[in-house]
């Protein structure tokens, strides 16, 4: 019956689904996937702080990181973000493991570390972001 009422719409809010489902831009991808299965939707809109629109996350978007190889996504960490953290020793190893980056090893300025946890985060694939510092 939903649907022959949809098929007659003619706006946009005579399709949407209700009430809206969202996420936090802040959330982890695991609540995202978990929102968007139990609620049976597609996209999932993404809100910031005060509740305003940031973006939509999709089945595809999901996929995508899930199906990367974790030896890619720490090839990309050491390729493209360690070089760029100041007081990285030569020691400082990346090793992921199911989509959880570790940074292993020294980090001369502690400072650091949310740079370098934002940084991570920012790479396709990576889930979490963990620290096993001297």
């Amino acid at each position: 019956m939903q649907q022959l009422l949809k098929s007659g719409a003619l706006t946009a809010g005579d399709l949407m689904s209700t009430p809206a489902v969202a996420v936090h831009q802040d959330a982890q991808l695991t609540e995202a996937a978990r929102i968007m299965a139990r609620k049976r939707v597609k996209r999932l809109p993404v809100v910031d702080g005060e509740g305003r629109l940031a973006g939509i996350v999709s089945r595809g978007d999901l996929l995508k990181v899930f199906l990367r190889s974790d030896e890619d996504i720490a090839e990309e960490i050491r390729h493209e973000i360690i070089g760029l953290l100041p007081g990285a020793a030569p020691s400082l190893r990346v090793d992921v493991e199911k989509g959880v980056a570790t940074l292993r090893g020294e980090l001369h300025d502690s400072s650091y570390m949310p740079v370098a946890a934002r940084l991570i985060r920012s790479v396709e694939g990576v889930v979490d972001v963990e620290f096993d510092l001297e």
